[in-house]
Formats: structure tokens, sequence, C-alpha cells
């Protein structure tokens, strides 16, 4: 009988990492992260605008959005300054503990 055929390497080849890790090294955003698990709302009703959006100057005591907990309603101040360069939930997600919820350009 003859021998099986050897399986394929699994492992990536030496020196090379996985794309996503690239861009988060060179990337001085810093993230506005949910305080506890809910529901994500841009907004306070649905027939408002958005609290902020992409291009949005925020300090630290504005309200980016509201995270429904338990039938609460907390809002959720940015804790940092600078400009929201990406949301990174999308209205009526749910959220879990320290999601990130916007990656935010320091200024």
């Amino acid at each position: 009988m003859p021998a099986p055929a050897a399986p394929a390497p699994l492992a990536p080849p030496a020196g090379s990492s996985p794309p996503a890790e690239a861009p988060a090294a060179a990337d001085d955003s810093l993230q506005i992260r949910s305080p506890t698990v809910g529901t994500f709302y841009i907004s306070p009703t649905p027939e408002d605008p958005p609290f902020v959006t992409v291009g949005s100057t925020v300090k630290a005591d504005t309200i980016v959005c509201i995270v429904e907990a338990m039938k609460v309603f907390n809002q959720i101040p940015a804790e940092v300054s600078g400009t929201v360069v990406e949301v990174l939930v999308a209205n009526g997600d749910p959220v879990e503990f320290n999601q990130p919820l916007f990656r935010v350009k320091p200024g």
C-alpha cells in the first residue's frame, strides 16, 4: 500500500500577521465603550437626529448615545475629546459591557 499524503501545513508563513492587526498598530484613535450590557440607540427617539455622526466633534461630557438596560435609558458621555471617525454599532443593536461603540480621533 502507498503511504498517505502528508497534510498541508496549517500555520501561516513566518513573518505574516492577520491583516486586521496592521491598521490597529498605526491607528491613534480612541474608543468610546459601552459601560453596560443593553441596547444601543444613536438618537433619543426614532424621529430625532443622532446624538453624533462621523465628523462630529465631541468633548468628554458630550452625550454620544443611549444604552437601554432593563428599561433604564443610560446616556453615554464620550469621556474623550476629538472627532468621531467611525460608529461601530448599528442603531437598535444589542451591546455588551466594554464593547467599542465609536472610534474618535483625539484632538
